[in-house]
């Protein structure tokens, strides 16, 4: 199967992302194509990813210095701590600005990696290399990178685009199941924000894209990946349209965070129970009209996906939850910010609620 290129045009950069099987293969050739020189390279490797495929992108690298560090990759390890260790490498081996940091795994270790070569010297040269599925379509565009604090989640962080993105289909093929479903819950989030028609091909090719059937899955990341560039093109900066890539996270990243970040709910299944949150909260208040909700609702259940916040949360998380949600870097007032669906492919950016209506929302449905 070839590959297919996307180019991300920014105000700040261009660069272009491969999407196929085995493109990892090409990297010496696409180095040269998109004119990457270094002397050397700083590899920040997630551990989670299988070390023959480590061993075959260092195989792929020119013949020059480089350096292997193995990061393990977690929301709690998403800190400064991470980052300091990352930018004493790049000093200790005197990095010059010429050289270039690879990040080989999900979006946790981009995230890292993208901010650290962000700080060192003001800007290195930074290649994305996303091994799951929820970085290939997500966080490896638009060039948000960013660490975690008590406060919340992302709160410290830049706007930096890479110079390249490698997206191997062949990495998904080592994954759990469960991190195939993070990765879905972007890809559907792409779709209800945007098109009818590409949620009608999920509706019909969510199991094949989940098992990473030719050529379902193939279609699925690039369809993804080409809604988020139409978006971060036109809004880099996140100062207006760029907001509605936001649909479910406001929900999502409040549970995350009222969890501590724990293994019982990854950052995918979160963004999915806040999709489910929001359009609900959209029926609610009469924004989205009920089929276009049961259709959104029967597909989650279709595919086994996570719904209901009550297997998650009791009454007494609530105030944690809105806590959380309050700190949420999107809010300029003492309002809560929320995307909300008006249909499927029509979303709403400029809604405001008070913290009142949200804890009533959340006591009816976590009484079910």
């Amino acid at each position: 199967m070839s590959s297919i290129k996307l180019q991300i045009k920014t105000g700040s950069q261009k660069y272009p992302i491969h999407i196929g099987n085995n493109v990892l293969n090409k990297l010496q050739k696409l180095l040269k194509e998109n004119l990457i020189n270094f002397n050397q390279c700083l590899i920040v490797a997630d551990k989670n990813v299988p070390k023959k495929l480590i061993n075959r992108a260092l195989n792929c690298l020119p013949k020059k210095k480089v350096i292997l560090h193995n990061f393990n990759a977690k929301e709690k390890n998403k800190n400064q701590k991470s980052i300091n260790k990352i930018l004493s490498i790049l000093l200790r081996k005197n990095f010059s600005r010429n050289d270039c940091l690879i990040s080989i795994g999900g979006g946790i270790t981009g995230d890292v990696s993208g901010f650290a070569a962000s700080m060192f010297k003001r800007g290195l040269k930074f290649i994305n290399i996303p091994t799951t599925l929820l970085s290939q379509v997500d966080s490896s565009i638009g060039g948000k990178t960013g660490i975690n604090t008590k406060h919340g989640k992302n709160l410290i962080g830049a706007f930096y685009q890479p110079s390249l993105v490698i997206s191997d289909i062949n990495f998904l093929r080592s994954l759990p199941k469960r991190e195939l479903v993070c990765g879905y819950g972007e890809i559907l989030k792409h779709a209800l924000i945007t098109e009818k028609k590409f949620f009608t091909f999920l509706n019909n090719s969510g199991a094949d894209i989940l098992n990473l059937k030719s050529p379902s899955i193939k279609k699925a990341i690039y369809k993804s990946c080409s809604i988020k560039k139409k978006v971060v093109e036109a809004d880099e900066k996140e100062i207006n349209i760029r907001k509605i890539l936001n649909f479910g996270h406001t929900f999502a990243h409040a549970y995350e965070a009222t969890l501590g970040y724990s293994k019982k709910l990854n950052h995918g299944e979160a963004v999915i129970l806040g999709i489910r949150t929001a359009t609900k909260f959209s029926l609610v208040n009469k924004i989205l009209n009920f089929t276009d909700f049961m259709l959104i609702e029967n597909h989650l259940k279709k595919l086994n996906l996570p719904r209901e916040i009550n297997k998650f949360f009791q009454k007494k998380d609530i105030s944690k939850i809105l806590s959380f949600m309050k700190k949420d870097k999107k809010n300029d007032t003492k309002k809560i910010n929320l995307i909300l669906l008006k249909k499927i492919g029509s979303p709403i950016h400029k809604l405001q609620f008070d913290e009142n209506r949200i804890n009533l929302f959340l006591k009816k449905e976590l009484s079910k």
